[in-house]
């Protein structure tokens, strides 16, 4: 039981990753990776919500008749949105304004609908919870990978803090306003999808 609870976790950071694997959440990589702390913040947001609706789904599953399914998850969401959305804007106001309606759209985000759907309704609240904590993790590190590239050559700054020393500026260099704009943010998502993908290859072709 434990190594299955442990793949639960393990998988989505890797080998079964929400955005890198299935495609998922795509619009998020590109909206809120332009500063790492957005994207952090963003991917805590999800983690949060990803787990505790599985939570609740699937203490709740037995109860829920299946032609009104959808609709008690999505309430679900939305009442843990609420929470977490309050919650930013009364200890990271800053953050919560530069989100905006990207926190709102948790809501609709295909991770959480997917997860309630393939996982929690079927399964125990433990796993159901630890499949939801180990795809919103999965789903974050990508975006704080995402954030860091684009915020470091597209700034200069790590989490606001510059980091390019001044003398690099006085030589010549320059930060990249491309890096910045949502087409690059696609790109950066497909480079790292070619990667994960390449390794995936190499393991099958060696077993």
């Amino acid at each position: 039981m434990a190594n299955k609870n442990l793949k639960l976790f393990v998988n989505p950071l890797n080998i079964d990753n929400p955005i890198l694997v299935q495609i998922l959440g795509i619009c998020s990589a590109l909206a809120i990776t332009v500063q790492l702390k957005a994207a952090f913040v963003m991917a805590v947001s999800v983690t949060l919500v990803t787990g505790f609706a599985n939570l609740i789904i699937s203490l709740l599953r037995n109860s829920i008749p299946s032609r009104i399914r959808i609709i008690v998850q999505l309430v679900v969401i939305a009442s843990l949105v609420i929470i977490v959305d309050q919650i930013l804007k009364a200890y990271v106001y800053d953050v919560s304004k530069q989100l905006s309606v990207f926190v709102g759209l948790i809501i609709t985000n295909c991770i959480i609908m997917g997860r309630l759907e393939a996982f929690a309704m079927g399964n125990k609240p433990l796993p159901s919870f630890i499949d939801g904590i180990g795809n919103g993790v999965g789903y974050g590190i990508i975006l704080i990978i995402v954030a860091f590239i684009r915020e470091l050559f597209g700034a200069g700054t790590i989490w606001g803090i510059k980091v390019i020393p001044q003398s690099f500026y006085e030589m010549g260099y320059q930060n990249n306003g491309l890096i910045i704009l949502p087409p690059m943010a696609l790109i950066i998502v497909g480079v790292l999808i070619w990667v994960q993908r390449s390794k995936m290859k190499e393991l099958i072709e060696k077993k």
